[in-house]
């Protein structure tokens, strides 16, 4: 099968029989990971013809994704989907989504909202949020990606060792951002359209955003530990200095030294020099993990020479009947 879309759902009876159904129109399999519904999700999916993996409980987005990846990962395929099932998304731009992987022009492809402009139909208070996270999971990432938060992707099958799956809800389109450029993958990003007429989700937007957001700061302390540990712990040097002079100029007049503030100026020293060695050895640390990741990524590169050495081979030769 050379394209796999996997589906998570939770509680989308309603949608996902057509959801399936027009998927299948642009996929070679389309896989439904029913997250611990307490509906006819599952049965509705196996009625439009998906195959559906179900856990027995809620365990979030982020871990529906990894079950679906490790699936498909053990029955093999060229590309792989990811894409909401609420009817937000548009099946029909699966064949944008898979062009440039298919071409060899990406490892992972980005379907945005945003590509062209802001889209008008979102709302105002959802956009402002998604500035938010838009500019916090690209400091974090190194990334220039106009809608950091969709849901709707491509990805190479080599790709998949890039992933941790660590986040278990909805942080885990942040996070496989980054785990994706910390891998070397190739993004590329390609116009969607999107619905919002639709029961889209159960969860409260503002809460959503927050947690995102802590999860990108987290993320931080490895993947950007110069700016999440030596940033600020340079600012507090500065300040700690700087009271140490104004505190020196005082006692050079005659002034007097009092215990709190000559302590405090101490701490903010002795923390800020603390934290900027740290951030110095988690960033050497960090660099020589993403440069063992790209090189499993490398390895597990199919090689277009190679392939078309090998079908030329298999064209040639009449006893090969695989």
């Amino acid at each position: 099968m050379t394209i796999i879309a996997i589906l998570p759902a939770y509680n989308e009876e309603v949608s996902i029989g057509s959801m399936v159904l027009h998927t299948k129109q642009h996929v070679d399999h389309v896989l439904v990971i029913d997250d611990g519904s307490t509906d006819r999700t599952s049965e509705m999916a196996k009625l439009a013809g998906a195959e559906v993996i179900r856990h027995p409980k809620n365990r979030g987005k982020g871990k529906a994704l990894k079950t679906g990846f490790e699936h498909v990962e053990k029955n093999g395929c060229k590309v792989v989907i990811t894409m909401d099932c609420d009817g937000q998304h548009n099946p029909d731009d699966i064949r944008k989504l898979v062009s440039p992987i298919l071409k060899g022009e990406a490892d992972m492809v980005n379907g945005s909202r945003y590509l062209n402009g802001n889209d008008e139909n979102t709302p105002f208070y959802r956009r402002i949020g998604q500035n938010i996270l838009d500019k916090a999971t690209n400091l974090n990432a190194g990334l220039k990606i106009t809608d950091t938060q969709s849901g709707f992707r491509a990805f190479a099958r080599h790709t998949f060792p890039a992933f941790r799956f660590k986040s278990n809800g909805l942080a885990i389109e942040s996070e496989m951002l980054m785990d994706a450029a910390n891998a070397g993958l190739r993004i590329k990003e390609v116009g969607i359209s999107v619905r919002y007429d639709v029961d889209s989700s159960s969860e409260n937007p503002i809460k959503h955003g927050f947690g995102v957001l802590a999860n990108v700061i987290h993320d931080m302390e490895l993947n950007r530990p110069l700016i999440y540990f030596t940033v600020p712990g340079l600012i507090l040097s500065i300040i700690g200095l700087t009271m140490g002079l104004s505190f020196l100029r005082i006692f050079y007049y005659g002034g007097g030294l009092y215990f709190g503030p000559t302590l405090l100026m101490i701490l903010f020293v002795l923390i800020g020099t603390f934290m900027m060695f740290t951030g110095i050895i988690l960033d050497a640390m960090s660099k020589l993990i993403n440069e063992n990741k790209k090189k499993v990524i490398i390895l597990s590169t199919p090689d277009p020479e190679v392939e078309m050495n090998a079908k030329h081979d298999s064209f040639n030769n009449p006893w090969n009947t695989s």
